[in-house]
C-alpha cells in the first residue's frame, strides 16, 4: 500500500482544522448519530437546535473536544493512554464507563461475532504490532479496522477509532480518514463482513478509495 498523500505537518493540521465541521458530521453519522450537517455547524456555533435529542448534541459537542484534544496533542506517542484520552471525551455521559477498557461482555448489531473482552496486556501488544507497520496509510487503516472490531469501550468505538487513525495520519502528513454519507451504507456492508471473516481485504482498499483525503496541489508549470 502507497501513502495517497505526503503533506507536511502544517498542511495537513491546516487540513484537519479547515474539514473540522465535516470531519465531525460523518463520525456522528458512522455510529448512528440523527443530526444533519446544518445541525452539526449550529451546534459548533454555540446556537441551540430545536427538536434535537440531548444525546445527539452531546455526541457533537464530545466530538468537538476530541478533535480539540487529539490536534492539541497530535505529537504525543500513539498508545493505549493516549486511545483511552480520546475515548473519555467521545463517549463522555453517554456509556458505562469512559475512557477505559471495558470489563464487560458486548455484542455487535447484525453480525455473528461477539468480541472478547479487552485484556490491557494485549491491547498494548497489538498497538505496538500495528506502530511497527511501516506505511502510515496502512497503519492508520489497520488501527481504524482493528479498534473497531475489538469494542475496546462500551461505547463509542467507531468515533474513537476514526479520530485515532487520524492522529496516525495526521502526525505523518498522509491525510484525514472519514466516512462520508454517502459511502456510509457500502462502509457497513463491508464492516459486517470484516466483523464475522476477520478478513482486512474486503474493507481496506474501499477504505484507501474512499476514505482518505488530502490536498491535491496543482504542479507548476513547467515541471515534472
Amino acid at each position: 500500500m502507497k501513502d495517497k498523500y505526503n503533506l507536511t505537518l502544517e498542511q495537513n493540521l491546516f487540513l484537519a482544522k479547515k474539514l473540522i465541521v465535516e470531519n465531525i458530521y460523518n463520525s456522528a453519522k458512522l455510529e448512528g448519530c440523527n443530526v444533519t450537517f446544518p445541525d452539526t455547524q449550529t451546534i459548533l456555533d454555540g446556537i441551540s437546535v430545536p427538536n434535537l435529542k440531548i444525546s445527539d448534541i452531546e455526541c457533537v459537542l464530545n466530538l468537538r473536544d476530541a478533535w480539540k484534544f487529539l490536534l492539541n496533542n497530535i505529537s504525543k506517542p500513539f498508545e493505549l493512554e493516549f486511545v483511552c484520552k480520546i475515548n473519555s471525551y467521545v463517549a463522555r455521559n453517554e456509556a458505562l464507563e469512559w475512557g477505559v477498557l471495558r470489563t464487560g461482555n458486548v455484542g455487535i448489531s447484525g453480525t455473528d461475532y461477539v468480541p472478547p473482552t479487552p485484556v490491557k496486556e494485549s491491547v498494548d501488544r497489538e498497538i505496538e504490532r500495528i506502530n511497527n507497520i511501516e506505511n502510515v496509510t496502512e497503519r492508520a487503516i489497520r488501527y481504524f479496522l482493528w479498534g473497531m472490531r475489538s469494542q475496546l469501550f462500551w461505547d463509542g468505538n467507531k468515533r474513537t477509532s476514526t479520530l485515532c487513525a487520524n492522529k496516525i495520519l495526521i502526525k505523518e502528513g498522509k491525510g484525514i480518514l472519514g466516512v462520508k454519507e454517502q459511502d456510509l451504507r457500502e462502509f457497513n456492508k463491508r464492516l459486517t463482513e470484516f466483523y464475522n471473516s476477520d478478513d482486512y481485504s474486503v474493507i481496506e482498499n474501499f477504505i484507501y478509495d474512499k476514505c482518505i483525503r488530502g490536498i491535491d496541489f496543482q504542479k507548476s508549470e513547467g515541471t515534472s
